[in-house]
């Protein structure tokens, strides 16, 4: 089951992001404070993928008014190939359309094959002609990877 994300969905969705092997989180941003900010600000775009009574696939997206972005596209490894990533990804997708945002952006880690090889396969372009920048404002909002 494909659904819009709640902040009643946290625990779950947390336990997810913790079992994914290389997933970066950050201290703030990915706390239920921060996940809490993030889901008030884009309340109907961010998905999860529930089998089993439990959160199985989960993605953060949100936009500006101009472009969507999506974070922490993850699919527990359990549950992989069977479609749900890309469920998510057009319904997360069907939302920011309802919303009149015309483009949509993510960002990969170059070292995730897995997810890079998702992103090709279901048709996502590369972008070979931009440079990505980061600026940190915080930097109390430390990154941890998970092991």
């Amino acid at each position: 089951m494909i659904r819009m994300m709640t902040i009643e969905d946290y625990e779950g969705v947390y336990a997810l992001w913790m079992s994914i092997k290389g997933f970066a989180m950050r201290s703030i941003d990915d706390s239920k404070e921060g996940v809490e900010r993030f889901l008030a600000r884009n309340p109907e775009t961010s998905v999860v993928a529930l089998e089993d009574g439990k959160v199985v696939g989960a993605i953060l997206c949100g936009h500006d008014g101009r472009r969507g972005c999506m974070y922490h596209v993850c699919v527990h490894a359990d549950y992989r190939m069977r479609g749900i990533g890309k469920a998510m990804v057009v319904f997360a997708m069907e939302a920011l359309k309802r919303e009149k945002i015309s483009k949509v952006s993510l960002i990969a880690f170059t070292k995730n094959d897995v997810g890079n090889a998702f992103w090709n396969r279901i048709g996502w372009t590369k972008r070979e002609d931009l440079n990505y920048y980061d600026f940190v404002l915080n930097k109390e909002n430390i990154v941890a990877f998970n092991q």
